[in-house]
């Protein structure tokens, strides 16, 4: 889960490895980055994992706790063995780590729908952050290291975008971010250091309700005072070559995207370019803010929660509760944005998961009574279709 997972050839060792006498300041500045945001990470990870019960996982919805405790435990021993690599390699080149940070998570640990939700923005944040910062780095070795630690930090997120109801793999091409486009986002939460990168002013998403397909976007940030006309957003999501420039007036979200989706507000209504290389800051008025576009359904999703959320989430907003629940684990659901329909898993099939998982009773429940009654479970499953 590193927010920008940029090693030392010695990260997945964590011993030192032959450097030049001088190293690139751009190097440098990106290892002491990386490992600082790892820290960020690491200890929400560990907050959060000391703060809620395994009942608050079960009342959230999650058919097991044991699911969410193992993979959020797997996430922070993750970030640790990121935190000694990367710290190792910095010393190694006669650099002293950044270990006065502070970070504040009062605003996000409020509850466990609250923390996947940033936990999955941190994921996707995490990926963004490496493929942005990687043409800044001048040493092969450590792209290459970069590049092996990343594909883990890609794992992480589609498990997190399965724990919010999300898609599991959304696009086939990720999002790179600039390292003061990601501290847009994570600098909130961090104080009494400076990690070297002036970062660019937060942008807050401020709609209330569910955000998505046809939605009109509103927004707030301490950048944007007095009038806004003139303004536009830009909404870029991974595999689109430039942004969609829109109007700040009608910031509506087209049909055309799915997934997260990075949000900026700029002075003018040129396109921002996806290669980072080549993106310019210099119209950027606030942002970008994250946004998660849910309109495809998963099947995974729904064996691992039962409540769906048909909805976008950003840095500062909670996830938005669907009132209607899936009918147990013998049903699939196909998420639009006008509603989930639903169709029928073999119960067999949900065995063989629900064994995997080590998920609750209820699925156990769920199958027995597919294999009992056909007909009865395809009611359910009839009654379940609703409006998201």
């Amino acid at each position: 889960a590193a927010l920008l997972a940029f090693v030392a050839p010695s990260l997945v060792m964590a011993a030192p490895v032959r450097r030049q006498a001088a190293p690139n300041p751009n190097d440098v500045l990106v290892l002491q980055f990386a490992q600082v945001l790892n820290q960020l990470e690491q200890q929400f990870y560990q907050q959060a994992l000391a703060k809620f019960q395994p009942s608050d996982i079960t009342s959230a919805g999650f058919t097991s706790s044991n699911v969410v405790l193992q993979q959020l435990t797997q996430l922070q021993s993750d970030e640790s063995s990121h935190i000694t690599a990367l710290q190792s390699s910095l010393t190694s080149l006669g650099q002293t780590p950044l270990t006065t940070c502070q970070f504040d998570f009062t605003t996000v640990l409020t509850d466990i729908s609250t923390t996947v939700t940033v936990a999955r923005l941190v994921e996707n944040v995490g990926v963004g952050a490496f493929l942005g910062a990687a043409h800044l780095v001048s040493d092969p070795t450590i792209l290459t290291a970069a590049a092996s630690i990343v594909t883990v930090e890609g794992r992480h997120q589609t498990m997190l975008n399965i724990f919010n109801n999300g898609a599991a793999i959304p696009n086939a091409f990720d999002l790179p971010l600039l390292p003061n486009e990601v501290l847009a986002i994570a600098s909130p939460f961090i104080s009494g250091c400076n990690l070297g990168v002036q970062a660019n002013p937060t942008l807050t998403i401020t709609n209330t309700g569910a955000v998505n397909v046809g939605t009109q976007l509103t927004f707030s940030s301490s950048a944007m005072t007095g009038s806004t006309n003139g303004m536009f957003c830009q909404l870029l999501a991974g595999g689109m070559p430039f942004s969609l420039s829109l109007p700040l007036s009608a910031c509506v979200v087209p049909d055309t995207l799915t997934g997260p989706v990075a949000v900026w507000i700029t002075s003018d209504n040129q396109p921002l370019n996806n290669n980072a290389r080549d993106r310019t800051n210099s119209t950027t008025v606030a942002g970008p803010a994250m946004m998660f576009i849910d309109n495809t359904g998963d099947a995974l999703a729904a064996l691992v929660r039962a409540t769906n959320q048909n909805s976008t989430i950003t840095s500062t907003v909670s996830p938005n509760q669907a009132s209607s629940m899936l009918a147990g684990a013998t049903a699939t659901a196909a998420v639009s944005g006008s509603g989930v329909s639903m169709t029928m898993m073999p119960a067999s099939l949900v065995s063989q998961i629900a064994a995997t998982m080590d998920t609750s009773a209820a699925i156990a429940a769920a199958t027995a009574s597919a294999n009992s009654s056909a007909s009865a479970a395809a009611g359910s499953v009839s009654t379940a279709t609703a409006a998201a």
